[in-house]
Formats: structure tokens, sequence, C-alpha cells
């Protein structure tokens, strides 16, 4: 059997087709169900998220081509569309890609951590549909301790590299503590609502959103207990923001520096800590001159990106490293499972050609045949049966030339000598010329 990886991502497949491969939560049952019905798989998982696909499944040697017409049928996609877009993993590979899959090495966003949560959601729901043998448990299992190692030991995650991220990020430099500090962010885009769930996982507790739409700000505050609130009431707001995030597509600035002054004066110049993501600004640059804000924009926050990056890319490096650690260890731990498993087929085959001999053995003997006689027969028959695939190995190999099966034969099958015992050299006879 064979450990295969199929999939389409976001440097494979555009998102139309990305769209079209994906899976429903609805449809996850009824996939893993036919999935894991073809004749050729014995076990299945789905990982379906809005940039990549992917099945990972134990199969036989027609199992790629299997699930691949199967994923055709499935979303109803062209089969040479699919072909063009898709990449697949066989055996070592697979696992090496699964590890590097979890700990976002094959992510848009290098060193993300969402796709663990997700492979394991995915994990989950194969295995209460069955989907999972020893095999894929093993792998799965042992993927999730490679990512806690990568995610403990290198900083692949630590650095935030997306612009709403790297905003929070900043703002951290400013407040030791963010559970005192009111926030107000200015627009309602996804942008902003990325913002605001960083701000709240980090203990911002007060959180106001101002947009042109009431009921737009409030689609992103409500999730939060926020407040929303209008763009004309901006300046009461800003009386009381310690921090303010604004990304707007507005086309003038929303911020003036007579508001932002006006609004400094009535908090008695406690600072402001103030980020304009949007592009044309929404924060007019002079605000920046004044003694208690402190204003960034989105180029400050790129440079911060870009430095980011640059030490993800080195804990990219060192995850790379205990990837293929991890891969040797798994490869190393199926060697080992797959030598137990010959072990348990090849006793169990002695076990079968004892049996048969030992009671034909019974049977001569309840004829009243001569006992000595019957030993000796079952010690002869027993041994040709024991001996006669072995044999049989050896002769095709010999003939085929399949010189590393000779090579492994004498250390399967004859006993070791020790390393003390030597053949005793053989006495030099001399010439006897006596006279007769």
């Amino acid at each position: 059997m064979t450990l295969l990886a199929l999939g389409i991502n976001h440097r494979t497949a555009s998102v139309d087709v990305r769209e079209q491969v994906a899976f429903t939560p609805a449809q996850l049952q009824n996939a893993l169900e036919q999935l894991r019905g073809l004749p050729q798989i014995s076990e299945a998982a789905v990982l379906s998220t809005c940039n990549r696909t992917e099945l990972y499944c134990v199969t036989d040697a027609a199992g790629e081509r299997a699930v691949l017409e199967w994923l055709s049928r499935f979303h109803n996609l062209s089969i040479d569309e699919l072909t063009r877009c898709a990449y697949h993993y066989l055996d070592n590979d697979a696992a090496r890609h699964l590890m590097r899959v979890a700990v976002g090495l094959d992510s848009m966003v290098l060193g993300e951590p969402q796709i663990l949560g997700q492979l394991k959601d995915a994990y989950q729901q194969a295995r209460e549909m069955q989907g999972l043998g020893g095999e894929l448990e093993r792998l799965f299992q042992h993927t999730f301790a490679v990512a806690k190692q990568v995610r403990t030991e290198t900083g692949i995650g630590k650095n935030p590299v997306s612009i709403a991220y790297a905003a929070v990020s900043m703002a951290s430099r400013i407040f030791d503590d963010f559970s005192r500090a009111r926030a107000l962010l200015i627009g309602a885009g996804e942008t902003i609502e990325l913002v605001a769930r960083h701000l709240h996982e980090a203990g911002v507790r007060e959180l106001t959103v101002a947009n042109r739409t009431r009921e737009r700000a409030e689609l992103v505050s409500a999730k939060l207990g926020g407040k929303a609130i209008t763009l004309p009431e901006i300046p009461a707001a800003l009386e009381e923001a310690d921090i303010v995030i604004s990304s707007t597509a507005s086309p003038l600035p929303i911020l003036g520096k007579g508001m932002v002054e006006s609004a400094l004066k009535k908090r008695r110049h406690r600072p402001v800590f103030m980020v304009d993501i949007a592009v044309p600004r929404d924060i007019e640059p002079e605000v920046g001159e004044l003694a208690d804000v402190f204003l960034y924009t989105v180029d400050d926050l790129e440079e911060v990106i870009e430095e980011n990056m640059r030490y993800r890319q080195v804990a990219a490096d060192q995850a790379e490293s205990l990837i293929e650690h991890g891969v040797g260890s798994w490869q190393h731990e199926k060697r080992i499972r797959n030598g137990g498993e010959l072990i348990r087929d090849y006793r169990q085959h002695g076990e079968n050609l004892r049996d048969q001999s030992r009671d034909q053995a019974l049977e001569r003997l309840a004829r009243g045949e001569d006992p000595a006689k019957v030993i000796e027969r079952l010690a002869h028959q027993l041994t040709n049966r024991l001996m006669h695939a072995p044999t049989q190995a050896i002769r095709d190999a010999a003939s085929q030339e399949h010189h590393e099966l000779l090579d492994a034969a004498p250390r399967l099958l004859l006993p070791v000598k020790p390393a003390f015992e030597k053949t005793a050299p053989k006495a030099n006879r001399q010439k006897d010329n006596t006279p007769a």
C-alpha cells in the first residue's frame, strides 16, 4: 500500500478552480464516505481551506488515478483541467508535504498558524467517519508532534507578517497593558475586521468601530462586544481613544490636525497611538507633528513586515531541518512496523506448516504406524516445507541476478557464528619418504 497526498493550492490553481474544488462543511461527510468507498482506498482524510484542497489516502498502485477521477466527478470538473493544476506526493514525500503544510511552510503567508488548526479539524472529521486506519492515524499524530516542536523551537509564528497584525504589534510597544486601552477603528473592511480581532485577542475590551454606515460598523463591532458609530461621531470618540487605526477608501483625509489637536486638549495630552493603513491617507500627515501623537503609516508597517519576514525565513530554514528529522523518524518507525508485520506473517506461515505436519503425523499414529517412522517422516516433511519457499526464492534470485536479495539471504537464513568461533585449519600432511 502507498501513502498518497493529492491536491491543489494557491500556487497551482486560480481562485476560480480552488472554489470549484473546495468542499463545503455540508459536503465533507458524503465526500469522505465516497472516497473511503473506492476499492483502491483503505484510508482517507480531506483538508479543504480557501487556499488548498488536499486528499490524504492509503491506496494501492492504481489509487492516484482513481482519486483524481473521483475528485473530478464529485465537483463536475474537467479531468484535464484538474490534472493541469493538481500535484501529488507519495510515501516519504507525502509525509514531508503534510508536515510542511502543518507548520505553515506551504502557506501563502509563511508560518501562519491557522492551518494547523484546520488540519486538526480535518483529522478529527476523518476519524469520526472511520476514514483513518493505523497508517494515517500514526502519520497525523507524528505530524502534530513535529509541528509542536517547530512552534516551540523556532520563531516561525512569532513575528507578524500581515498589515493588521503588524499594526497591533506596533501598538504593543506603546501600551504595556492593553486591557486599559480604548481603541477607535475607522472603516469596516476586511483589514479593520482583522485589526479588531487581533486587538480583542491582545486584551482590548473597549472597542469602537466608525464607518460611513452604522450597519456595517455593527457587523464588525458586535462580534467583539464593541460599539458602532458613524463618521460624524468620530470627534467625540477621539477624545476617549488611546489607539486609533484607520483603513477606509475615502479619497480625502478623515482625521485632520485640528480635530486631533482639539481631542488632545480634552484628553489632557494623554498620548495617542495612530496607524493610517489607508492609501490615500485617512489621517493628515501634519497630525504626526503633534507632541502627544505617535503616527505610523502603511510604509512603516511594511518595513516591520519585511524585517519579520526575514526572521520567519530563518525560522523556516530551522523548521525544514526539524521536518527532515521528523520524516526520518517516521520512516524508521514505519520500517520497524513493517518488520514486525513480516515477522508475524512469517511465524504464522511456519505455524500453519507445523499444524499440517502434526495433524498428518497424528493420523498415522492413530492408524497404528511405527512411531519412530512417523516422527522421522514428520521431521523430514516439516524441514522440506519450511525450506521450500526460501529455496525457490534463492534459485529465482540467482537466475535473475538479484544480487541484493542473494547478499541478504545468508543473514536472514543462516545462523550467525560467534565472533570467537574459527574454523580449524587443515593439517599440512607431509609426504612419508620412509623406505617400505
